[in-house]
């Protein structure tokens, strides 16, 4: 099954509209703006700006007829990225330090408080074996996220993610 997304430049599914089935790295080639959304099919991550940059948040099969009221995203949402559907096996190793340093945890499950659970002081880099992540600021999912698909990330700060502490870590489990 494929994701489809279309987004519409004004609130409540009005003005024009621009459909969506994977990943595209700029939406301001189709509209001046974007202030709501439906998934009709998939999961997606959305991003303000563009080349999958900024602050970014994860929507699945649903309606989503504000972004400001709903997530607090700024008035334009500018890349989205297809998440594609997984069934398999989920594993990452998180590291205190970047570049693969300092303490590595290994997990297979989600984790709402990695400080709590693994005493690490920080989460600066990972490596995804398997499956899709998405890391969240604070403890119980909740806060900013970011998404991670397999591969390595040597450094969030390099990233753009240099404020942040990670604080739990979620697979995406959920048939999309």
């Amino acid at each position: 099954m494929h994701g489809k997304i279309i987004f519409y430049e004004d609130r409540n599914f009005q003005g024009r509209s621009y459909e969506c089935m994977s990943d595209c790295s700029d939406t301001s080639s189709y509209l001046s703006r974007c202030q709501s959304c439906r998934v009709e099919s998939g999961c997606f991550m959305v991003y303000e700006r563009p080349n999958f940059m900024g602050q970014q948040y994860f929507l699945r099969r649903g309606e989503y007829s504000d972004y400001q009221r709903m997530m607090g995203l700024s008035d334009c949402i500018r890349s989205c990225r297809m998440i594609p559907m997984y069934k398999g096996n989920y594993r990452i190793r998180i590291y205190e330090k970047e570049n693969f340093g300092g303490q590595m945890s290994e997990l297979m499950d989600d984790c709402d408080n990695i400080q709590d659970r693994y005493r690490m002081s920080d989460c600066m880099s990972a490596h995804v074996m398997d499956g899709h992540w998405l890391m969240y600021e604070q403890p119980h999912f909740r806060g900013r996220m970011m998404y991670l698909r397999p591969g390595e990330y040597r450094s969030f700060r390099e990233m753009g993610y240099d404020n942040w502490r990670f604080n739990s870590v979620r697979r995406i489990t959920e048939s999309c």
